[in-house]
């Protein structure tokens, strides 16, 4: 018998130091950006368990309670080692790290996504070391709050790793502060030994084809971002009255906005989706996703399990069209990716059922319509023809945008670092780091920047053994007077913990985890609110 890693499965890792026979494939680095999944040998799985006790989203199973969506990754988890059979790995020697004394290292986070609160948790771990948080939001976690679709919750269980760190003792949290308008990078600096960017990236790429001006026309990112509720975008105004979309791009982003876009109304009122996208998307009225890629079926940027899955919607038939290319024999989960497209397209439809369909190697063309969109003009092959749309979004990837103070690489969108340590005209700027996708740009999946941190806190411990961290900086009592002065109201742990208890308490009568709140000086007041009685009831 032996366990079983599903859909959820984030490559965070941790399940492979866990391991007490090394069964775990492949092991993620600092240099693995992909999204592919890891596997459990079921041959030498000793059933123990440890996997399981420390997987962060829930990805894990035993194989005979694997529920019924899932017990296909039984199969793909011996497949994986049919074609690459388990071989003893060398494990490097962990890097050994310095004895801090208190006071000698404070260390700025900026961001509070994934890549910052692994960076953060890692320097914690040493308990000499102070680390503060830094995020122009009310709220932390980046892209687990505002970028995980709603109903994937198992996921977002990946903050309970970070809760302990952030909520813990060195920790500072400094909530609704934007690096820039109200704490520039040099008062950073000037009140920490070091600088850690984690700001990701956020800026979607064009399409470069005629008429992606016309409104009807929006980033996908945009999307997620209004049905999860980020302050940004919680009053945009979208017009879902067309009974088809159009997706450009098959990543896993493209994926979750066609499902959210399809589930029906009571599916996702078991979400944590804003109340202003489920009120409108009861109302819309799409039943058709077209998702294109321009290349074939292989090649797709989705992850295995998250097109696997898509199988398993009820009310939504999945439909394959276009050329799905060659099938490779050398590439364990691209051929996997071909093999499940394949099989989708030979299901038949059922009548009354919302599609989802994925067009390969196809390409957009230009945009058709005179004052908004009506149709999107693609090319399959050597033939062309139009999809008829009102709505079409682009999902092709994202880029970082500059940082104030800081170097910039503008082709590749990120800062210009060597392993993490940022790089100005080819020299080391000391004292600033960079990890996450301004690091090494918008790929991977949420554990991927477990790897990426590390390497970047390692460079940090190196620097500081070495005595090239050694200024002498201000406190926190000289940050908040700073924050203070300039009117910044700063929303900190206990604020975020007011926030959570108010946004749970709102969903205590429905079956959904939390309702919440989408306007940010809103949250602020909840946070204000906290702070108020804390100082009235010090007890």
């Amino acid at each position: 018998m032996a366990f079983v890693i599903t859909q959820n499965c984030c490559t965070d890792a941790s399940c492979v130091p866990a391991c007490p026979v090394d069964c775990i494939r492949p092991v993620p680095d600092s240099s693995d950006v992909g999204n592919q999944m890891l596997y459990i040998d079921p041959t030498a799985c000793v059933d123990c368990g440890a996997c399981l006790q420390v997987c962060p989203v829930g990805a894990i199973y035993y194989e005979d309670d694997l529920p019924n969506g899932q017990r296909k990754f039984r199969e793909i988890n011996a497949d994986f080692f049919t074609r690459l059979p388990l071989r003893t790995r060398a494990v490097p020697p962990a890097m050994k790290r310095p004895i801090v004394e208190p006071g000698r290292l404070r260390v700025a986070i900026v961001g509070s996504g994934p890549a910052a609160c692994y960076a953060a948790a890692e320097l914690l771990e040493n308990d000499g070391v102070e680390v503060n948080i830094f995020e122009r939001l009310p709220t932390p976690f980046g892209l687990i709050r505002s970028g995980v679709a709603p109903d994937h919750q198992r996921t977002k269980e990946v903050v309970t790793v970070f809760e302990p760190a952030l909520g813990g003792p060195g920790a500072g949290c400094y909530f609704n502060v934007a690096v820039g308008p109200d704490i520039s990078h040099d008062e950073l600096l000037a009140h920490h030994h070091a600088v850690i960017y984690a700001v990701g990236a956020t800026a979607s790429n064009p399409l470069d084809i005629p008429g992606e001006q016309l409104p009807g026309h929006h980033a996908a990112a945009d999307i997620v971002a209004w049905y999860n509720g980020h302050p940004d975008h919680a009053d945009d105004d979208l017009d879902l009255d067309s009974p088809r979309v159009v997706i450009v791009g098959n990543g896993n982003v493209a994926l979750d906005v066609a499902r959210v876009f399809l589930m029906p109304p009571e599916a996702l009122a078991a979400t944590d989706i804003a109340d202003h996208a489920m009120r409108r998307l009861a109302s819309g009225s799409i039943d058709e996703v077209v998702i294109l890629g321009r290349r074939g079926a292989a090649n797709a940027a989705f992850s295995v399990g998250e097109f696997l899955a898509l199988g398993e919607l009820d009310g939504i038939d999945i439909a394959v069209e276009g050329e799905l290319g060659d099938r490779p024999d050398d590439d364990f989960e691209r051929a996997l990716k071909y093999d499940i497209a394949d099989e989708y397209r030979r299901r038949t439809a059922t009548f009354g059922n919302k599609r989802l369909v994925f067009r390969f190697s196809t390409a957009p063309v230009e945009f058709v319509g005179a004052s908004r969109v009506e149709g999107l003009r693609v090319r399959t092959g050597e033939a062309e023809g139009t999809i008829e749309t009102s709505l079409v979004l682009r999902s092709i990837g994202y880029r970082g945008a500059p940082i104030a103070d800081l170097p910039f690489d503008a082709a590749r969108g990120v800062v210009p670092n060597d392993g993490g340590r940022v790089m100005a005209g080819g020299e080391i700027v000391s004292g600033v780091y960079a990890t996450g996708w301004i690091k090494r740009g918008p790929r991977g999946v949420i554990g991927t920047n477990r790897g990426c941190a590390h390497e970047t806190v390692n460079a940090l411990f190196e620097d500081f053994t070495a005595g090239r961290l050694t200024r002498r900086v201000g406190t926190n009592r000289d940050v908040d007077a700073l924050l203070a002065s300039r009117s910044v109201p700063v929303v900190d742990w206990h604020g975020w913990q007011a926030i959570d208890t108010a946004e749970r308490a709102r969903a205590a009568d429905s079956a959904r985890p939390r309702v919440k709140f989408t306007d940010a000086s809103e949250l602020v007041a909840i946070a204000a609110g906290e702070r108020a009685a804390a100082a009235q009831d010090p007890g």
